[in-house]
């Protein structure tokens, strides 16, 4: 999700995730933000400092993911002149970058064991050492991280210093999945769908057909509120009929009858491996062995989006109508 949106949901338990936000964002304790991709762990740090007294100071962002173990130490507390190889010049860390306000850990988990042992320093002392320096400065920096890791489970296995997972949880606020906002896939799906059809330059927005909402609120939502966005954009700005509403949503933007088919996997010889499904198999009764192969690919179909069946029917080029006599002629279960 991009920086500075306003947080929009009605549900319960996205507006006490809020309001936990902004209980914590008063005190000067380090904060731990739990939730599954795109559920706008970002936001709720970008809330932790805007309410925060240290709102005038720098708000630094580091992702823990996007850089190479070997790197991750050098961004976090800077390195002096020849520190290491390639250290040509002395440089700053996001630390000292942060100084005065608050810096922001996302993806927490992927820190090594080297580096959560110098972090732990640092919320503990208050010190920061660059790589190649033995003399600490002092760092005045709110620390918020970020993971959809299971913390404590980590801390439990050794792949996690339990002793910093301590100092990193003084508030804990764990951010619900879309699935479990009720009501606000309906609320976001309209913001979404508004400012795409301005940024397209429609007179207005039409809105959603009923079968179209239906069809958003039923999907599991596995990315959250960022697959949400991406899916009504995607479907405004395909839409061709400024004035009528949206009536087609396309989840899977790959799904295509021309899709390229990942290569068989070939024998040290160069021959082809046999494949139960390229093995030919005697046939004595064709009508049944039809039957069973429609049945193996509606299900799969069904499986393939997670028993949505209006999006089965479409990825299947049948209607609605269509696959429901399917599913009632080979005794499949939908649920």
């Amino acid at each position: 999700m991009e920086r500075n949106t306003q947080f929009i949901g009605q549900s319960l338990a996205f507006l006490d995730a809020v309001e936990q936000a902004g209980r914590a964002a008063e005190l000067n304790r380090p904060v731990l933000v739990i939730g599954e991709r795109g559920t706008g762990k970002e936001l709720i740090a970008e809330r932790l400092h805007r309410l925060s007294p240290r709102w005038g100071e720098p708000l630094i962002i580091m992702n823990c993911a996007a850089l190479p173990e070997t790197l991750i130490e050098a961004e976090l507390f800077g390195h002096e002149q020849g520190a290491f190889t390639g250290a040509t010049r002395a440089r700053a860390g996001r630390f000292e970058d942060a100084d005065g306000g608050t810096l922001f850990l996302d993806e927490l988990a992927m820190l090594s064991m080297a580096a959560q042992e110098r972090l732990l320093r640092v919320i503990e002392y208050g010190e920061v050492t660059r790589i190649g320096s033995s003399r600490p400065m002092t760092i005045d920096a709110r620390i918020v991280a970020a993971t959809n890791e299971d913390l404590p489970a980590l801390a439990e296995s050794g792949r996690f210093r339990a002793d910093l997972l301590d100092r990193l949880s003084f508030e804990v606020i764990t951010l619900p999945p879309l699935r479990a906002r009720e009501g606000d896939v309906a609320v976001l799906a309209d913001h979404f769908g508004r400012r795409m059809a301005a940024e397209l330059g429609w007179p207005q927005w039409p809105g959603f057909s009923p079968a179209c909402m239906a069809d958003l609120d039923a999907h599991p939502w596995p990315g959250n509120v960022r697959e949400l966005r991406n899916v009504v954009e995607r479907a405004v700005y395909r839409w061709n009929q400024p004035a009528r509403p949206v009536a087609a949503i396309i989840f899977d933007p790959f799904a295509s009858p021309w899709k390229p088919q990942a290569a068989a996997p070939r024998a040290p010889s160069g021959d082809a491996v046999p494949t139960p499904a390229t093995i030919p198999a005697p046939v004595t009764d064709l009508r049944a062995a039809v039957d069973a192969h429609e049945a193996a690919l509606v299900q799969a179909a069904l499986e393939r989006h997670r028993y949505n069946q209006r999006a089965t029917a479409r990825s299947l080029g049948l209607s609605y109508d269509q696959l429901r006599h399917c599913l009632k002629k080979h005794g499949l279960n939908p649920a």
